[in-house]
């Protein structure tokens, strides 16, 4: 291995083997346990998994009694040989899922557990666990969107060419209960900003006694449409979208009731006018429906319960003068309708309540120092909870408490790292570890005893992250430092910040798939940082709205501040020879870095960058930078890149997606636009077909050594 005095080597021999397995495996997710589910019985942990080096999963059911492992069902059986095909629509979907996966790429089990449902290539089928035996339903009407169970079994319902339909399973007859006939008007699904940032996928819901079906109607005939064309192949149509960008219109929604079996809607009354989001519904068993609805600046938002007439009565309001944020696991109502779960800010951090049926509060359950996250469980018959919170934010865990005596409360994982449980009847549950030093896993148990792990192929990267972590500066950011493995004692590194630093995302945990792509750029002769700065989640309510109206300085402040403590502490760490990196909302703000301080930053990367917000979508954007009042809107302005353009000194790669249908491709091209007409050189990298995740693994691999080809040429002496 060849150095020069001030640190800078060629890339190890590892380099290229681990960044082979990151772009085949995935970024080493393929191979491991997706989807899990017990059976109501108990009995069985169903699950489904790919090959390591394989997108198709299929599935597989673990026996929690003798442990053992078995194939239920594979994509290959049910197609015969057929290629998989999906719909503009489910492809779409599965973006907004964040789903790369083929063949069976999710499953319901039927209420009883013996049937099995699930869509593929475009139709339904029903897997009979019994018997094993496969059967399809029928296809009339296109591609079926959202199929899910009654509660009862009986049926089936779905969504095709935006209308509902509810299929009887034993008959197979079909009926399609909602009509439209108005371009632009469709039945049963959730609007794009629902799916993509409220984290709600479903526009219908089944009543608990199967009588009744909730739909959301959604009238996008004022909404923009995005294009998104093929330049490959310009004979080939475009793919058109309703997009609702930043302070123009959204789409309108509105919640009907109707007998499972069609008929006349009863319209579900609340003001739409002050309330047009419909962020949350949940018809829980004993409960009345439910619904969260939310105004415009997300600054305030009603729990509603809805009667059989569409009245609905308030339960509670929630206010913040700068954002409410969405648990998407509440409310949750107790088993016998006693009371339902909640979850709120107003103590400064998150906390869970015990709400009475009016919405009135019983009692806090879970307190803010405990830093609650996510409501996972509840047992009605010894009325106790199980949900995800750490006061560390680097790390997650699975705590227990009492609903009658909340002092009572038990943290069940107690090794360091990110865990999530699923549960099931007997007692029975499937815990998740991801840790930082070794491979994750997915423990299950049968009361307090570990009865096995669900089997996981993914790949062990042929060099483990070398990661650090600690906490620097006055207010302890989160920071991560990936080392070479040749890393010597004395010598100097240039550095590269890999850096997200926006809402709702962090890269400083407790998990070792987080840092590989990070250590391939570290064999390359770099020390690698991260930074979790003011916005990111975890660390209370003012820590996370400190960057309300402020994406132009509130994130690149904090990430400045962090790499000189990093520097002040590490001496290692050349900060004269600084690169950044970042995709997304990572990619906006390494744009930023290079346009704003270039005193700091000598290179960049900006991959799938947010050009301008005012071009990204409403319930995102408005949420932290305000609705716009005017073209001119001064947040907007000193956040958009292209205020910035002229600011450009140093060497900047622009990478984006043709096909991104999240930060779409107008942002690459309108900041690349800007730069040149500010006479700023700088790369631009268009990946023709990629998405907003670069899924081909020929193609990441070429960008991945394009860009460690860009940080050497730059940084290296």
């Amino acid at each position: 291995m060849r150095h020069d005095p001030r640190g800078a080597t060629q890339p190890t021999a590892f380099a290229g083997l681990l960044l082979e397995q990151y772009a085949e495996t995935w970024r080493f997710r393929l191979g491991a346990p997706e989807y899990v589910h017990i059976t109501p019985d108990g009995r069985e942990v169903l699950f489904l998994r790919s090959g390591r080096r394989n997108f198709v999963r299929d599935l597989f059911a673990f026996d929690v009694g003798t442990g053992a492992e078995c194939l239920l069902l594979t994509a290959a059986e049910v197609l015969r040989g057929a290629d998989e095909a999906l719909s503009v629509d489910e492809r779409a979907r599965r973006q907004r899922m964040r789903v790369s996966a083929r063949g069976i790429a999710s499953f319901q089990m039927s209420p009883d557990g013996t049937q099995i449902l699930f869509p593929l290539s475009g139709r339904l089928y029903v897997f009979v666990r019994a018997s094993r035996s496969v059967r399809a339903l029928t296809d009339e009407g296109g591609t079926p969107i959202d199929p899910r169970w009654s509660p009862d079994g009986t049926r089936v319902a779905c969504v095709r060419d935006g209308e509902l339909c509810v299929i009887d399973v034993a008959s197979g007859a079909q009926r399609k209960i909602t009509e439209g006939d108005t371009p632009g008007i469709t039945h049963g699904t959730a609007e794009f900003v629902a799916q993509e940032e409220m984290g709600r996928m479903e526009g219908y819901w089944w009543s608990p006694d199967a009588r009744t079906l909730a739909y959301q109607e959604t009238d996008e005939r004022e909404v923009e449409r995005f294009q998104i064309a093929d330049p490959m192949h310009p004979e080939r149509a475009n793919d058109s979208f309703a997009y609702p960008r930043a302070g123009r219109h959204n789409a309108l929604v509105r919640l009907g009731l109707m007998a499972a079996e069609g008929g006349p809607t009863t319209w579900v009354q609340w003001d739409r006018e002050a309330f047009p989001y419909l962020a949350k519904v949940a018809w829980n068993q004993g409960s009345p429906l439910t619904i969260l609805v939310q105004n415009r600046d997300q600054t305030v938002e009603e729990l509603l319960a809805v009667a059989s007439d569409g009245t609905t009565r308030l339960l509670l309001t929630e206010t913040d003068p700068k954002w409410v944020n969405i648990d998407p696991s509440v409310p949750r109502w107790l088993p016998d309708g006693s009371g339902f779960l909640w979850s709120t800010e107003r103590g400064g951090s998150s906390q869970l309540e015990l709400r009475r049926p009016d919405g009135t509060l019983d009692r806090v359950v879970v307190p803010p120092e405990v830093g609650y996250r996510r409501l996972l469980h509840i047992d009605g018959a010894i009325r106790s909870i199980r949900y995800l919170a750490s006061a560390e934010p680097t790390e997650q865990h699975v705590w227990r408490s009492s609903l009658d005596e909340p002092a009572d409360r038990t943290r069940e994982t107690s090794t360091p790292g990110e865990h999530d449980a699923e549960y099931g009847g007997r007692g029975v549950r499937v815990i998740y570890r991801s840790a930082l030093t070794e491979a994750s896993t997915w423990e299950v148990s049968l009361g307090e005893t570990t009865v096995g792990h669900l089997t996981s192929l993914v790949e062990e990267p042929s060099l483990s992250p070398r990661v650090e972590l600690v906490s620097v500066g006055a207010d302890d950011l989160r920071a991560a430092i990936v080392r070479p493995s040749n890393h010597r004692q004395g010598m100097r590194y240039p550095v590269i910040l890999m850096v997200y630093g926006g809402p709702h995302a962090q890269t400083v945990v407790q998990a070792r798939g987080r840092f590989i792509l990070a250590q391939f750029f570290a064999e390359q002769g770099f020390v690698v940082v991260s930074l979790d700065g003011r916005g990111t989640p975890n660390r209370g309510r003012d820590w996370e709205r400190a960057i309300y109206q402020a994406f132009g300085d509130v994130p690149l402040d904090d990430q400045v501040r962090g790499l000189q403590a990093l520097g002040a502490r590490f001496p290692e760490l050349d900060l004269e020879r600084v690169g950044v990196y970042g995709w997304s909302f990572g990619g906006y703000l390494a744009a930023l870095a290079m346009l704003r301080r270039s005193d700091v930053f000598r290179a960049g990367i900006a991959g799938a960058p947010v050009a301008d917000w005012a071009d990204y979508d409403t319930h995102y954007t408005e949420r932290y930078m305000g609705v716009p009042l005017r073209a001119d809107d001064a947040a907007y302005q000193r956040s958009s890149l292209l205020s910035w353009a002229d600011g450009l000194r140093r060497p900047l790669l622009v990478v984006h997606g043709t096909a991104d249908d999240n930060v779409y491709f107008l942002h690459g091209v309108r900041l690349s636009d800007a730069l040149f007409r500010a006479g700023r050189p700088h790369e631009f990298l268009p990946l023709a077909g990629s998405t907003h995740s670069v899924a081909d693994p020929v193609v990441a691999q070429l960008l991945f050594h394009r860009m460690a080809d860009f940080f050497r040429r730059h940084l290296h002496p």
